[in-house]
């Protein structure tokens, strides 16, 4: 009953904080009131419905739980009524979207093992959970969802995340709020660090096999 609570309230966390994300993009889009509603319950909701439907338990837990869709449209909300200077949201939206990956990484983490699925399936369901919200929205924006693009880390920190998270209950046995607490630090930590470093994936190499196999097979020119 403890871990069910736990996971229920770090989805609910993932879902405000994504909803206010997916808020503050309307706010950049220049959207009315259904946009702001439309993105905060895409962004707050997709992550986990995407999840739950792929682990096939039921009903989504954001379609039952009179808790989630009021979650994500508060987030939505609070980015609707607010206007906040680009420096400062600049800092609160870091902020804000670490924890959102942390939280809702550790989440479907959890919801996997407690499923009875191994770990590479919980890492995996943990990445989703954390970014299926965002890219849906991007989609929806009919762009490159930013996930994909060149930026500082983001998917890579919910893998972080995840992995801990099944580290901690899986080889550790800490299936309480400490090994969660630990991912969730984690993760914020890296994301954090990742942002103001400038930490970055790399793109797509120039390495091109057909010159180097030219070169090595064009004949050595004789010593004078």
């Amino acid at each position: 009953m403890q871990t069910d609570l736990l996971t229920t309230t770090l989805d609910l966390l993932g879902v405000f904080a994504n909803g206010l994300l997916g808020g503050a993009v309307a706010r950049t889009q220049n959207m009315d009131l259904f946009g702001f509603a439309a993105m905060g319950l895409v962004s707050g909701l997709g992550g986990g419905i995407i999840r739950d439907v792929l682990l096939e338990h039921g009903t989504p837990a954001a379609l039952v739980d009179p808790a989630y869709i009021p979650t994500a449209l508060a987030g939505a909300a609070i980015a609707f009524l607010m206007y906040i200077q680009s420096r400062a949201w600049n800092r609160v939206f870091i902020l804000v979207d670490a924890a959102a990956i942390s939280c809702w990484a550790t989440a479907g983490a959890l919801k996997t093992l407690e499923a009875g699925l191994e770990w590479l399936p919980a890492v995996l369901l943990g990445t989703i959970t954390a970014i299926g919200g965002g890219v849906s929205r991007d989609l929806m924006l009919q762009r490159v969802p930013a996930v994909f693009k060149d930026g500082q880390l983001y998917a890579t920190v919910a893998i972080f995340v995840a992995v801990i998270q099944v580290i901690c209950v899986e080889l550790l046995s800490v299936r309480n709020l400490t090994g969660t607490t630990v991912a969730i630090v984690a993760g914020v930590v890296l994301r954090l660090t990742a942002y103001w470093r400038g930490w970055r994936l790399p793109t797509g190499l120039d390495w091109e096999p057909s010159k180097i196999l030219q070169r090595a097979s064009k004949p050595k020119e004789p010593e004078p």
